[in-house]
């Protein structure tokens, strides 16, 4: 089900999953997502970086949308995007929710190195905004676990889901947060930002062997980003084979989505 508002999520909410773009729940841990369902745990996935924003597309973001088929409306590409998040949420039996704060492409990050350096000033007021949202999230489904992007990778958009969800996490909210892939199937980049964050972490490990197929059948319907992040759909399963499988090595054929918490 597609939630229309914040007003929507209620008790029956027991784990919800930030992501900062429409597919980083499903790429990262669509398996727990999966397994959930199985267990009748009402789950739902919040897109929070799902605007298209207003303003004027720069050189840099008209570029990436011609890189994944789209043409050059921040709307058009908002569009598709919904369409494939609400395809791949039903696959993994997660309700989906899509805030409106406009993406990094559409707020002025006009290269590959700005989408993956520092978070700008004027951008820190979006995670006091979102903190907020998550305690009002926080009251209607006290009971929830949050689920947050670690911020692998160093996107952006990454880094400031991760803080937000921190600053709840500092109050003893229960938020485990995701490894955020395929960044984190680069060598050294999960030790890179455990480094940054400076933080003693517990993971926590949970076998998805059985449903890694519902998470790549998900994965696979966000055709406008496999290409471009993957290559292929057989490299993008080829990869997640690879990444979920060398968590546990000394038990083969066990595949693993791994959370951490501190």
């Amino acid at each position: 089900m597609i939630l229309q508002s914040i007003d929507q999520i209620d008790r029956h909410h027991r784990q919800i999953y930030l992501s900062p773009h429409y597919d980083d729940v499903v790429f990262s841990c669509g398996g727990t997502l999966g397994l959930q369902r199985l267990a009748s745990s009402h789950t739902l996935v919040i897109t929070v970086f799902g605007g298209a924003g207003s303003g004027a597309l720069t050189p840099f973001a008209a570029q990436v949308q011609r890189e994944t088929g789209f043409g050059a409306s921040a709307q058009e590409a908002v569009t598709r995007r919904k369409e494939e998040d609400a395809a791949a949420c039903e696959t993994v039996g997660a309700d989906a929710l899509w805030l409106d704060f406009p993406d990094a492409l559409y707020r002025g990050y006009d290269s590959r190195e700005a989408l993956f350096g520092t978070v700008r000033p004027a951008d820190l007021n979006i995670e006091e905004q979102l903190a907020a949202i998550l305690l009002e999230i926080r009251s209607r489904s006290p009971l929830a676990v949050l689920y947050a992007p670690l911020g692998v990778g160093h996107h952006v958009d990454h880094q400031l889901v991760c803080s937000a969800a921190d600053r709840l996490n500092q109050q003893g909210v229960n938020i485990k947060f995701y490894e955020d892939f395929p960044y984190v199937a680069s060598p050294g980049a999960l030790q890179d930002r455990q480094s940054e964050l400076g933080l003693k972490m517990e993971q926590e490990l949970t076998e998805v062997s059985t449903q890694l197929p519902d998470r790549l059948t998900a994965m696979a319907l966000y055709r406008s980003q496999v290409p471009q992040l993957f290559g292929s759909e057989e490299k993008m399963r080829q990869m997640v084979e690879s990444y979920t499988g060398s968590i546990r090595t000394h038990f083969p054929g066990i595949k693993i989505e791994r959370f951490w918490r501190w």
